[in-house]
C-alpha cells in the first residue's frame, strides 16, 4: 500500500534510482512484484545500492555470492542482466548525459496521465513501451521486453495510471501524497 501511495506513478528522474527500478523491473519478469518489493531492500544491498560503476567491477566471486544469496531471485541470467546493464547504463549517461535524459525522452519528458475508471482497462503494453524495447534492447540492456518497460514506464512515473477515483490520480481533488 505505501508503494502504490507514495511512489507508483510519481515522476522519478534520479539516475540511480531509474536504474534501481529498471534492474528491479527486470528482476520481476514471471514473478509478481509483491516477490520483488519484498526483496527491494535486499537487492539494495546485495547490488551495492544500484551504484553501476560498482557493479560493472564485479568478479565471478561476487557473481557466484549473488547466486547463493537467497534475499534475491537467483537466477543466473537475471544476476548478469544487472552487470550487462550497468555497462550500458554508464555508456548511455556518456552519450546522453544522463539516464533521465535518455529514458524520458520517449514520452517527449513529461508523464502522460490516463484516465481509466477500472485497472481492468489498465494495458501492460504500449506503443511507446514497444518503442523504448527495441531501443534498449538495441543499445544492449538486458531483459527489457515491451511488458517490462511499460511496467517500468509506471513505476517511475512517466505514465500515470493510477484510476480516475483513485486519491493518487492528477485530476483528484483528495491527493494527500
Amino acid at each position: 500500500m505505501a508503494y502504490h501511495d507514495k511512489e507508483w506513478g510519481v515522476p522519478v528522474y534520479d539516475d540511480r534510482l531509474l536504474f534501481e527500478m529498471l534492474c528491479l523491473e527486470g528482476a520481476q519478469a514471471g514473478l509478481s512484484w509483491w516477490t520483488i518489493l519484498q526483496k527491494r531492500e535486499n537487492y539494495r544491498d546485495a547490488f551495492d545500492q544500484f551504484e553501476a560503476e560498482k557493479i560493472v567491477m564485479y568478479t565471478d566471486e561476487k557473481l557466484q555470492s549473488l547466486l547463493e544469496d537467497k534475499g534475491i531471485v537467483r537466477n543466473r541470467m537475471k544476476i548478469q542482466s544487472v552487470v550487462t546493464n550497468a555497462k550500458t547504463f554508464l555508456k548511455i549517461q556518456r552519450e546522453y548525459g544522463s539516464f533521465s535524459s535518455y529514458i524520458w525522452s520517449f514520452v517527449d519528458n513529461k508523464p502522460i496521465i490516463n484516465n481509466w475508471e477500472t485497472e481492468k482497462e489498465v494495458p501492460t503494453t504500449n506503443e511507446i513501451s514497444d518503442r523504448m524495447s527495441k531501443k534498449l534492447k538495441k543499445d544492449g540492456f538486458k531483459f527489457v521486453g515491451s511488458t517490462i518497460c511499460y511496467s517500468f514506464m509506471q513505476a517511475v512515473g512517466m505514465v500515470n495510471d493510477h484510476t480516475i477515483e483513485c486519491f493518487c490520480h492528477p485530476a483528484s481533488h483528495k491527493d494527500v501524497r
